[in-house]
């Protein structure tokens, strides 16, 4: 077995989960490799750019650094976790080179065509077991079709904090350079409330909180939200509306490869009419089955996750709503955690659908007015 292959099998081998109410025991996360690396991403100031009403934009950044990584690896799986404005991952030493090259081309084709300034920064495993964390990931399945990372031992927030001090930091690469981002998509409308409010949700650990408290915590909202329909999730049965043209078309000509920005917004909105007509209608077009995907849209949906912290988009009705804030509120006067959350009448979708064929698309959720980004200003805010 080659270096290589041993690295992708780290990865592949660990169980994959299907409970999301099971997510805090310790026995699901194994720890990374000590030559592993970890690569952390985010918008600067992207409070300002959801107050420009920009939040696709930011989202749509976020997310292609998971699309730009994926492609230069070839499509190998790697841990990530897609965080509204920004993401982070871990990738073997073998894969290190190319992943530092995705991230230094997406930095530059955010700020050329987005107008947005990312920091991108990679951080060695061991740096980070320096301070006394850990790294551990762990593997959930939404559904049978796809399987993404969950993270623990706080050793991920430490190197986000390392990032915003401008440490480890990865260039961003020569202007014009630009990243393979096939297969990033927002073709789908925003996803409107049907049961009162989408809320943004994240809870971390409090300052020297009692490790067996903050999980008691989190295994008690996720009870909750389990209760509540569908979990929370606000992505519809049948899938996000679609219409043509697609409000995400100009995003989407801009992350294509090669020719003018006339050409490839042309482009798009061909592509678009034509996947409009096939969605709309139901057509079978070779292995695509418009419902099949659709059913799958929905269930590979990334709606809740861990990242050394509970992050959620919940479709909530105002019952769930009330019980969740005095449940935190409740915590956080314990000392046991610090929360945010963010209100907001819709959440929002971009898609990653290297094959359309296939039944391992991911679709990141984030709300449609601020979402994670807004509640993890609400979080800061809270005392330390």
């Amino acid at each position: 077995m080659t270096t290589a292959e041993a690295a992708h099998g780290f990865y592949a081998s660990i169980p994959v989960f299907r409970g999301f109410g099971s997510l805090m025991d310790p026995a699901l996360y194994s720890p990374l490799p000590d030559d592993w690396t970890v690569g952390v991403a985010d918008i600067v100031e992207s409070t300002k750019a959801i107050a420009d009403k920009r939040y696709k934009a930011v989202n749509m950044a976020g997310a292609a650094v998971i699309a730009a990584v994926t492609n230069a690896l070839e499509g190998r799986e790697f841990p990530f976790v897609f965080g509204g404005d920004g993401a982070s991952f871990a990738v073997s030493p073998d894969d290190l080179e190319r992943a530092r090259d995705a991230l230094a081309a997406t930095a530059r084709w955010v700020q050329d065509d987005l107008d947005l300034v990312m920091r991108v920064a990679l951080v060695p495993v061991t740096a980070v077991r320096a301070q006394g964390l850990d790294i551990r990931v762990a593997r959930f399945a939404p559904s049978p079709n796809l399987s993404y990372a969950m993270f623990s031992g706080g050793g991920l927030g430490w190197a986000e904090a390392a990032m915003k001090r401008g440490e480890f930091a990865v260039p961003a690469a020569p202007p014009g350079s630009q990243p393979d981002l096939s297969g990033l998509s927002c073709r789908f409308e925003e996803i409107p409330s049907v049961r009162g409010v989408i809320l943004s949700v994240l809870v971390v650990p409090a300052k020297n909180a009692d490790p067996a408290k903050f999980r008691n915590l989190i295994e008690d909202v996720i009870a909750l939200v389990e209760r509540s329909p569908d979990a929370g999730r606000p992505v519809p049965a049948g899938g996000p509306e679609i219409r043509w043209p697609p409000g995400g078309a100009e995003l989407e000509a801009r992350a294509r490869r090669g020719g003018p920005l006339l050409w490839r917004r042309t482009f798009v909105l061909a592509n678009g009419l034509f996947a409009y007509l096939v969605m709309r209608f139901g057509i079978k077009v070779g292995g695509f089955v418009p419902q099949t995907y659709l059913r799958q849209v929905v269930e590979n949906s990334d709606f809740r996750k861990y990242d050394d912290g509970l992050r959620m988009i919940l479709d909530c009705t105002p019952e769930l709503e009330r019980t969740l804030t005095q449940r935190l509120a409740a915590a956080a006067s314990s000392g046991i955690i610090r929360y945010g959350l963010h209100r907001q009448d819709a959440a929002m979708m971009t898609c990653f659908t290297p094959f359309a064929s296939r039944s391992d698309h991911v679709h990141f959720i984030d709300g449609a007015r601020g979402g994670y980004a807004s509640a993890a200003t609400a979080l800061k805010a809270m005392p330390p």
